[in-house]
């Protein structure tokens, strides 16, 4: 992987760097004036040419004072550069209470729209048990213009992640090539959250969240996993991991292994990250740099694969197994519902079948249907 790649936004504004070529004789009468005097002599048209630099200057900072974000479509910020909007500064405002730990979920134009899965996952926030709180340190990743400035109006925490060139505003089909890139980007990305110092949960947009998860996670584990089956125990590399939720604690150990992970990639050329997790996890050089890794219980990090049959124990419910925008909407609202009645004791605790996303690898795609709202 490129240098250039981890080299993120940290604090700071947008920087100008003004480069004005000197004409030789210029500098030249500009060196025998410094000798001979405290100051060098300045020619009227170089004084008017400075005082109208400085008045531009000074207008310039006027008018982006009173509207700092007017210049933001045509700086938007890099993966690489320094900008407004610095990765760190966002990490320390949405820290919890040990100034390290922070939520960070991935988001695109298709999936920000009013309506869609981010509305899904922000409201499963609110009506959770114990999980408004949490939402205060979400940071939600944007992988396109749209998507940022939706963040923005919603919520407090948002950095904007650019695509080098790949368009991630539309609904990506599973394992189009739009996927797998959003999906690399994506570890690429965590990996350098990692090197920074802060331990984060990545959670997938189509996940809702019903309690805090904290409770169920190892104190002696350096990188947790939810599951899309699991049928071993907690350290058994024989369950399926499902990367769409994880739990990973910054050190030397995990930052190794993302960079090991993400450069996998090419020795696995058209698999997801996922599958390619699956395919290195019993790798001996993880055993050599000693991570540990554990598996969450689908009983508390659950998914439509293995659906959790108590709700009076589940967490994060995700709509994994699942294809179709759509379909994840229909099926994480009903969860919702599903949640509010138990909460309000009219529910029997059983959970309704999520019938869009059964069989949806079967049945053709339809597209996303822009301004999908809640069912009546």
């Amino acid at each position: 992987m490129a240098d250039s790649s981890r080299k993120l936004a940290d604090d700071g504004g947008i920087q100008n760097r003004d480069g004005a070529g000197v004409i030789e004789s210029d500098r030249q009468s500009s060196c025998s004036t410094w000798s001979g005097r405290g100051l060098p002599y300045l020619t009227r048209d170089v004084k008017l040419g400075l005082l109208f630099v400085g008045l531009t200057i000074s207008c310039l900072l006027l008018y982006s004072s009173t509207n700092p974000l007017k210049f933001f479509p045509m700086s938007y910020p890099s993966y690489s550069d320094r900008k407004l909007y610095g990765l760190e500064r966002v990490l320390r405002s949405a820290a919890m209470e040990d100034n390290r730990t922070v939520i960070l979920t991935t988001l695109n134009d298709a999936w920000a729209e009013p309506g869609s899965i981010f509305d899904v996952l922000l409201e499963s926030f609110r009506v959770g048990n114990g999980t408004r709180e949490l939402l205060d340190h979400v940071v939600v990743v944007a992988l396109d213009k749209k998507a940022f400035h939706r963040c923005l109006q919603v919520h407090p925490h948002c950095f904007a992640l650019t695509s080098n060139g790949n368009d991630f505003s539309g609904e990506a089909d599973f394992m189009s090539h739009n996927y797998l890139d959003m999906m690399w980007r994506r570890i690429d990305f965590l990996g350098v959250v990692l090197e920074k110092g802060f331990d984060f949960v990545f959670t997938d947009t189509d996940i809702v969240w019903l309690r805090s998860p904290f409770p169920h996670f190892y104190p002696d584990a350096d990188f947790q996993i939810a599951c899309d089956f699991y049928n071993y125990e907690a350290a058994d590399k024989r369950n399926r991991p499902n990367g769409g939720f994880t739990y990973v604690r910054s050190n030397q150990r995990t930052v190794k292994f993302y960079k090991y992970w993400y450069q996998s990639r090419k020795s696995y050329p058209g698999n997801h990250d996922q599958d390619v997790l699956n395919q290195i996890k019993s790798h001996k050089y993880l055993e050599d740099i000693g991570l540990q890794m554990r598996f969450l219980d689908t009983a508390y990090m659950g998914g439509f694969c293995q659906l959790s049959k108590d709700l009076g124990l589940i967490c994060t419910v995700h709509a994994n197994c699942c294809i179709g925008l759509d379909n994840k909407i229909r099926d994480l609202l009903t969860v919702l519902d599903d949640w509010k009645k138990y909460l309000a004791g009219n529910g029997t605790g059983d959970w309704t079948v999520p019938r869009d996303c059964v069989g949806s690898f079967d049945r053709p795609h339809k597209p996303h249907k822009h301004g999908l709202r809640r069912l009546v």
